[in-house]
């Protein structure tokens, strides 16, 4: 279990006008929903270059009390979504510029992008942005290996989100690299948003047929999380949701940008992950658990989508908790 910080980690967010507001909310919705027992695991502050009202380029205008000041004390900064993709003031990205030096962690919503590329943080980097920014993204900055279509990439300590709702995956991807799968999916359940979910996921599925009434299969994925260390496959999904293992396969896709048994692996891997952070118990039984099977599969399949042993990763979970602990 991730141990409660002795201070909370610093997240100063960078407002940039004209915003969007609902990529400016999510950091402190999600952040601020997270705790380690009765302590709150994250400091969230807002900022920006000149403090007072600031335009929105969606719904309504913000205030916001802080200046660039704030970012001087930041563990993360953070940039979200903003209409101006070429003209961002000098000593914002003089700010962001400072705080990479130092070693903050620095990330991006949506086209929040824009102004890392700016300060030139993403030159030679791997980075997305909202899908339908990526061509006005490409041909301003062609040095960015840019990743147009997952909700969020990471490339040593540089975080960037496609746009909307994939900011909350990237705060929740955070959080589980500060405090583990657990704290994660506790501070997901919380926001009521989905588990966190893969950084190479699609951003969005075209569908070119009309939706059909009642096809939501979201019954049949809860009726297989209640039961992950079940063996469960596509006919026993097909037979849940009352419908054959094709239309079945074509409806997963898109609701999820996975299949069925790709959705279903990935659901198992964070299970085993939650069980190694908090359980001493023997590889066997969190394969067992988390629906893996033996400790040779969890080994395989933990190596793959990890680069670590589950007993490596057991014990990076548990310096982990100390780091935070002491940080």
């Amino acid at each position: 279990m991730a141990t409660p910080p002795t201070r909370p980690h610093r997240i100063v967010v960078i407002a940039c006008p004209p915003l969007t507001t609902f990529d400016l909310s999510i950091p402190g919705v999600v952040f601020g929903a997270t705790s380690i027992g009765d302590q709150p695991a994250y400091e969230v502050t807002v900022c920006t270059l000149v403090p007072g009202v600031l335009e929105a380029a969606y719904g309504t205008d913000v205030v916001v009390p802080n200046g660039l000041e704030a970012v001087e004390r930041a563990d993360t900064v953070m940039v979200t979504g903003t209409a101006d993709r070429d003209a961002t003031d000098p000593r914002v990205l003089d700010a962001l510029r400072a705080a990479a030096a130092r070693g903050a962690r620095i990330a991006s919503i949506c086209t929040g992008a824009f102004v890392l590329a700016q300060a030139g943080l993403l030159a030679g980097r791997r980075a997305t942005t909202f899908w339908s920014a990526s061509a006005d993204f490409r041909q301003l900055f062609p040095d960015v290996d840019l990743v147009p279509g997952v909700l969020f990439t990471e490339d040593e300590g540089v975080l960037t989100s496609a746009g909307m709702s994939a900011g909350i995956d990237l705060c929740l991807h955070m959080v589980r690299c500060d405090y583990g799968s657990a704290v994660a999916n506790a501070t997901a359940r919380l926001v009521v948003a989905a588990p966190v979910r893969p950084g190479g996921q699609a951003q969005y599925i075209e569908t070119p047929l009309p939706a059909e009434r009642g096809t939501s299969l979201a019954a049949t994925r809860a009726w297989a999380l209640a039961r992950l260390d079940e063996p469960t496959t596509l006919a026993d999904l097909a037979r849940h949701a009352g419908t054959s293992v094709r239309t079945l396969t074509r409806r997963f896709r898109s609701e999820t940008g996975a299949s069925p048994l790709q959705w279903l692996l990935h659901q198992r891997l964070d299970r085993a992950r939650e069980i190694l952070e908090t359980t001493t118990l023997p590889m066997d039984q969190v394969a067992t658990r988390s629906g893996l099977g033996t400790a040779d599969s969890l080994r395989t399949h933990l190596i793959r989508h990890t680069g670590l042993t589950p007993s490596a990763y057991r014990v990076a979970s548990r310096t982990r908790a100390v780091v935070s602990g002491d940080a």
